[in-house]
């Protein structure tokens, strides 16, 4: 399906789906690990990319297939390649494009996984990474200016970021990679296609962790990259096939269903979001709210330019000094009851996390305290239930840590 040919939710719905010769509406799950390819001839075609065609399930699947070109349809890219986890993805990038020597240029906080498959593995094997300094009052721009370098090989971004929900200029980093000839990948799994296309602000590289709002059911794992043509053959062939994170046929028949109802879903989280931070923000218990819908949010004029809307995330600090702040927060989350604890985002159900103790634990306290991710914070992932349970819900849950005595 052209993707300039119909609206978003219409491809959210067909893109990436060919009748199959059975007739079979939807998309058949073909639960094999090989196909028959009838000749050598034939086979040896297939195997050097010669002829279009399946051979082995760790390179190609129908299933999988028809999910790649839905996402890259609903990114409005050339084409795409899935794997098994958005760690997956974002792996197998790194792994295909860059070599010792290399430097990556991050706008973070970065997801705690990313964060360690850059500063800990990737740094054994001489790729460097450099945080572009400054908190999120400075502009994307200018920290960009400062740390993209001679040896810069990428710039990578994640908007809103994991999880203080700060808001990068993708128009910014578009242009510092222009004029530096890095490779620009932005992470756009809390925005979703439907709300941000980073390849329309002139990135060369989107990809998400399937596993969130693509599927946002909360029962399939997966990742996908979207990109050219001709980068997504090089990332299939290497960051694919020979390190084997490959996505399921299973799986990407439960995230083909998800994507049918993405638009549905991140328009009613967007409002309950809207109406879980406004409701939350003066309580006595909190301290700050993160929400890139506030106008006193350093990122909301950007926001407000690159997105469709402010997204389904919101962030509490609670208030106190250190050690009473993280008592209230423990509190809040253990109160709650319609926001289940939980790791994990953009399901229908609403989720809530402490991030200084599960997606960024690994990290140090010093390396969480310089990004904003505090023992006080907490993320709320809001799901699709009504918008007054789910605010009764964190009431009822703050009013709980504002009783924790000092």
């Amino acid at each position: 399906m052209d993707a300039k040919a119909h609206a978003f939710a219409t491809r959210a719905v067909h893109a990436g789906h060919d009748v199959d010769p059975t007739g079979a509406h939807a998309t058949p799950i073909h639960a094999t690990s090989t196909f028959v390819y009838g000749d050598a001839a034939r086979g040896r075609r297939l195997f050097a990319g010669e002829e279009p065609g399946y051979v082995y399930g760790r390179i190609g699947n129908p299933t999988t297939r028809a999910f790649e070109r839905r996402v890259a349809s609903l990114e409005g890219g050339a084409d795409a390649v899935a794997f098994a986890s958005g760690m997956g993805a974002i792996a197998g990038l790194l792994l295909t494009v860059l070599a010792p020597g290399d430097e990556v240029v991050v706008l973070g906080p970065l997801y705690g996984g990313t964060g360690g498959l850059l500063h800990d593995l990737l740094a054994r094997y001489g790729v460097r990474t450099n945080e572009a300094g400054g908190g999120p009052d400075r502009s994307t721009a200018d920290r960009l200016a400062e740390a993209v370098g001679p040896r810069t090989k990428m710039i990578y971004v994640e908007s809103p970021t994991n999880p203080t929900l700060n808001v990068h200029d993708l128009d910014a980093v578009a242009a510092a990679g222009r004029t530096s000839g890095a490779l620009t990948v932005a992470d756009n799994t809390f925005a979703t296609p439907y709300l941000t296309r980073p390849l329309e602000h002139g990135l060369d590289v989107v990809l998400h962790s399937a596993t969130k709002y693509l599927g946002g059911h909360g029962d399939a794992l997966g990742g996908v990259l979207v990109a050219s043509e001709e980068l997504v053959a090089q990332v299939r062939a290497e960051g694919l096939r020979h390190v084997g994170a490959v996505l399921g046929p299973f799986e990407a028949f439960l995230l083909l269903r998800g994507l049918a109802t993405l638009h549905l879903r991140v328009a009613a989280q967007c409002t309950g979001a809207r109406r879980v931070a406004e409701a939350v923000r003066d309580h006595p218990a909190v301290a700050r709210v993160h929400y890139p819908g506030f106008t006193d949010h350093p990122g909301h004029a950007v926001a407000e330019r690159q997105m469709r809307d402010f997204g389904g995330m919101v962030a509490l600090e609670l208030a106190g000094e250190p050690a009473l702040a993280t008592r209230r927060a423990h509190a809040f989350l253990d109160r709650l009851e319609l926001f289940a604890q939980a790791v994990s985002l953009g399901d229908v159900a609403s989720l809530a996390t402490h991030p200084a103790t599960t997606t960024h634990e690994l990290w140090t306290p010093e390396q969480r305290s310089a990004l904003g991710v505090d023992d006080a914070l907490v993320r709320l992932s809001v799901g699709v239930e009504d918008p007054d349970d789910l605010v009764a819900d964190v009431r009822r849950a703050l009013d709980a840590a504002a009783a924790v005595a000092a």
